[in-house]
């Protein structure tokens, strides 16, 4: 009975995905990020100032996507926001990998508006915009 209930346990272990990003690696990374993006509070505080070329990421770690009201986002991700798309960290860190394709299997067409690609990294980016309105 014991080896059964500890090789369910080690099964389960194996079949959940697990999310594990640095946010303080994710802070180093981020210099990338800030050419497009800032990181303001809702009361104008900046955690990071960077370009508006991006929408704002305070927050967006439950947001949905395409929700932030002063940015002009491209059709793709506003398909997948309309498939229900609400960021969290496993998307964030899919999402900067290849936006186009992310859009692509997640409910939206065409291509992203985001042409900067993060090659490594997105697990502790995601991890970092998580960890900053904590």
């Amino acid at each position: 009975m014991k080896i059964s209930f500890y090789v369910t346990l080690a099964a389960l272990a194996f079949a959940t995905p697990s999310f594990a990003g640095d946010a303080e690696a994710g802070a180093k990374t981020f210099t990338k990020c800030k050419a497009c993006h800032s990181i303001v509070a809702p009361d104008g505080t900046a955690v990071v100032k960077g370009g508006k070329v991006g929408p704002n990421l305070y927050g967006v770690v439950g947001r949905p996507a395409a929700s932030y009201e002063d940015f002009k986002y491209g059709d793709g991700i506003k398909g997948a926001a309309a498939a229900g798309l609400v960021w969290d960290e496993a998307l964030i860190a899919e999402y900067v990998v290849d936006p186009t394709k992310f859009i692509d299997s997640h409910g939206g067409t065409g291509a992203s508006k985001m042409t900067f690609k993060l090659p490594k990294g997105g697990e502790d980016v995601a991890a970092y915009l998580a960890s900053v309105v904590k």
